[in-house]
Formats: C-alpha cells, sequence, structure tokens
C-alpha cells in the first residue's frame, strides 16, 4: 500500500513590511497595548513588551482554534479560550486594509483579502489568518537550513 501524499505545505506570508505603517498611539487601547480589528471580525493586539495575538474566526485554524498568540521568540501557537484575547474600555479600531502596525520586532497588518497576519522580524516568526485557512509559521536558521553547496560564511 503506498503512502498518502504529504500536504503542501502553506505558502509564504506576505512581506506586510511592504504595508502602509499606521502610528501605534492611534491604536493604543491599553498603556502599552496596541489593538485593531480586521474586516472578518478578528481582534489582534500588540504589546510594548513584544507579546502580540489574534482572537476571532479563523477559518482552517488547527482543532477550530480562536486563538493565537506569539511572543518575543519561538513559533506562536493556536488555542481555544472562551474569553477574548484582551478586554479593555477602548475597543480596538478597524486596521485599514494594506496597513500594518509594528512595534519593535513585531509588524501585524491586513492584506487586500482581509487576512490578518503578524510576524516576528527577530526570529522570522509568524502566521496568517486568511479567508479561507490559517496558520502559523516558524524560524529559519540560515545555518541549518540552506541549500547544499551553499556557505553561509562565504561571501
Amino acid at each position: 500500500m503506498a503512502a498518502a501524499e504529504p500536504a503542501p505545505p502553506p505558502p509564504p506570508p506576505p512581506n506586510i513590511n511592504g504595508f502602509t505603517p499606521v502610528v501605534p498611539s492611534d491604536y493604543e487601547v491599553q498603556p502599552g497595548l496596541y489593538g485593531f480589528t480586521t474586516p472578518s471580525g478578528i481582534t489582534c493586539v500588540v504589546s510594548r513588551s513584544t507579546a502580540y495575538g489574534c482572537n476571532g474566526p479563523f477559518p482552517g485554524a488547527p482543532n477550530g482554534a480562536n486563538m493565537i498568540t506569539g511572543g518575543a521568540n519561538g513559533m506562536p501557537g493556536f488555542t481555544n479560550s472562551p474569553r477574548p484575547l484582551f478586554v479593555s474600555d477602548t475597543p480596538a479600531k478597524p486596521l485599514p486594509v494594506n496597513s500594518r502596525l509594528s512595534y519593535g520586532t513585531i509588524s501585524c497588518g491586513v492584506d487586500g483579502a482581509g487576512a490578518a497576519i503578524c510576524t516576528n522580524s527577530f526570529d522570522q516568526t509568524g502566521f496568517v489568518l486568511g479567508p479561507a485557512t490559517s496558520w502559523n509559521f516558524g524560524a529559519v536558521n540560515p545555518l541549518l537550513d540552506r541549500p547544499e553547496g551553499t556557505n553561509p560564511y562565504a561571501n
């Protein structure tokens, strides 16, 4: 019996650093915490401590997850929670399509399809919460994951 074909890898995340930046203080929902909403009803937050995440309806998320969180390093994780990611007297404002909110190494934005995308430039981790599917992505260490015959120490 032949083994089943492996699922194709998810597409690479969009380069949200090409999106129009917004002023973080315009999206402050609590001191040191910036938040926004997407057209699909997802709420995302970025903190000055480099924690970040989103909650809401995530199409195609593992195990029906409705929350994803990340930190200063390491791949963000999906989970299920009956509670929102944050609670504040100041509601999060909608983030315009093709714009991003950045603080430190964290950038989160909304693409033209309404997907929420967050990346951490420290270790190239993050997630995509798209209209059809959602996924997280992990660090790629150029010293360990490189094409055969290349040397990261040679110019």
